[in-house]
């Protein structure tokens, strides 16, 4: 499953182990529909990533903004919470953010047919 991988590398991201880090980031990108990986730093610059140069600023930028909001609703909803996976289904994609302190993953992957 795509979202165990991502909890994975993300864990591994937070360690350094950035060996095991390009591993986990080829087995995502090797899942059915991936379209491609990005890693973002606590900034919201983009610090790895599979997608072209434009399309990888702009989910890192979007996405970090709405990150930022979506722990904030988590918070404000019960502070003892906090955001650990945010899921967004469109018609085209599905974009799979897994927060954490220093770095967040996002994943985009298209929606097969059914």
């Amino acid at each position: 499953c795509v979202c165990v991988c991502v909890c994975v590398c993300i864990e591994r991201i937070e360690r350094k182990e950035m060996s095991d880090v390009e591993e986990t980031l080829k087995r995502i990108s090797a899942h059915k529909g991936v379209e491609g990986v990005v890693i973002v730093n606590a900034e919201g610059l983009a610090v790895r990533s599979t997608l072209e140069q434009d399309l990888t600023n702009q989910y890192a930028t979007l996405m970090s903004q709405l990150t930022a909001k979506a722990k904030s609703v988590v918070r404000d909803l019960d502070p003892t919470n906090e955001l650990t996976f945010l899921r967004i289904r469109a018609k085209k994609h599905e974009i799979m953010v897994a927060p954490d302190k220093e770095y967040f993953l996002i994943v985009v992957q298209s929606i097969t047919p059914e």
